[in-house]
């Protein structure tokens, strides 16, 4: 064995290198690279053992600064709290004064509302008041449509009332001067009105005296015999009654060549037209022309204007130098107007910047009146947690 370890392996530089030599080398150099990975691990454990130290400290720091924070916050924290208390206050008292408003205004409302009901209630009882009065009238109303029945029964009443309802629409048309009524022509006839037509001396005649019995007999007739006799009795009145007006009313050189006949009913004037032509054409021919009142307005209103127009021709100076003071009116005017339009025009610019300046009011007063302090709050919390980041 002893003959095996020392027997020489190699030779390095003259010097023999034998087994246990070798395996002594090698046990010296496997205990230096020991040494040397127990060295490195100090080395390590040593660093770490800073860098554990090292990050406490700035562990502790962090926590401390932490705490601070925590401690301003917490201080913060209760600032907010007592604004928040003594926010709560005044809204809890705004509350309170806008429930006092409400039920003010409540009240006021419910009074004013009875107030209303009571005032319409009493319009009530006048409309009742008015309606028994309109009753009271509609009965007295009937009554006078059986009295007037009773004139319209009577040939004398019954002219009379045609004459009133024919004077009532000449009145209402034209002016004084140009009619006349019961005028006495230079036969010694007196027709029921006469109108004086401008530019003509001759005068044209109105007559209001429209036989009505026959029409009244035709209507209450049974029969077809004694429909033909009523139908032929109109004939004969109306054709009598035409005939009457061409001899009494037209006088040459002093009335028209025309006259009217008038007849105080529409339905009258219709049943005439339809079922009397050869009546009405034989007026006709006679130069007389029965109208109705709507007619005999409308024949009037024609007059009116010829009247009117006849005027005007004799005013007509007077008439330019009044349009000429009213074009200088109006040129006045104008100017005026325009002065007040630059004047509004300033006002309105005015009123304008005043509704602004109102507005931003308005707006600030409901931004307080909602109590909105979130932005404050927002701009608050962003510089505690800004300076806890420090």
């Amino acid at each position: 064995m002893n003959l095996t370890l020392d027997r020489t392996l190699f030779v390095v530089a003259g010097f023999p290198v034998s087994l246990a030599l070798l395996g002594l080398a090698l046990t010296g150099l496997v205990a230096l690279l020991l040494c040397l990975l127990v060295l490195r691990f100090a080395r390590i454990a040593r660093q770490a053992a800073d860098a554990a130290a090292a990050r406490q400290s700035e562990i502790d720091a962090k926590i401390a600064a932490i705490a601070r924070a925590g401690d301003e916050m917490t201080g913060r924290v209760q600032t907010v709290a007592e604004v928040l208390g003594a926010r709560q206050a005044d809204f809890a008292r705004l509350v309170a004064e806008r429930l006092d408003a409400v039920g003010h205004r409540v009240g006021q409302g419910l009074e004013h509302s009875s107030k209303t009901a009571g005032e319409h209630l009493a319009k009530l009882n006048e409309r009742l008041a008015v309606i028994d009065a309109a009753q009271t009238r509609l009965t007295g109303l009937t009554q006078e449509v059986v009295g007037l029945k009773d004139i319209l029964a009577n040939k004398q009443s019954r002219g009379a009332f045609g004459q009133g309802q024919m004077e009532a629409i000449i009145r209402d048309c034209l002016p004084t001067t140009a009619y006349a009524f019961q005028h006495t022509l230079s036969n010694k006839t007196r027709p029921d009105c006469a109108i004086f037509l401008p530019g003509d001396d001759r005068v044209m005649i109105i007559d209001a005296k429209f036989p009505l019995e026959s029409f009244t007999a035709l209507k209450d007739a049974a029969g077809e015999e004694a429909k033909k006799q009523a139908e032929a009795r109109v004939r004969a009145d109306v054709g009598k009654h035409i005939r009457d007006i061409a001899e009494r009313y037209f006088v040459p050189g002093e009335t028209q060549d025309i006259a009217v006949l008038f007849v105080p009913s529409e339905s009258l004037y219709a049943d005439l037209n339809e079922h009397f032509d050869d009546v009405v054409q034989k007026a006709h021919r006679a130069r007389i022309i029965i109208v109705s009142p709507s007619l005999l307005v409308m024949a009037v209103q024609v007059m009116q204007a010829l009247v009117r127009d006849a005027s005007m021709r004799a005013q007509a100076h007077i008439i330019q130098d009044e349009v000429r003071r009213l074009i200088d009116d109006v040129t006045r005017l104008r100017e005026r107007i325009g002065k007040l339009e630059t004047h509004f025009r300033q006002a309105q610019e005015d009123v304008g910047q005043a509704v602004i300046s109102a507005d931003k009011v308005a707006k600030r007063g409901e931004r307080i009146e909602q109590m909105d302090f979130s932005d404050a709050r927002e701009a608050a919390g962003a510089r505690v947690f800004g300076r806890a980041a420090e």
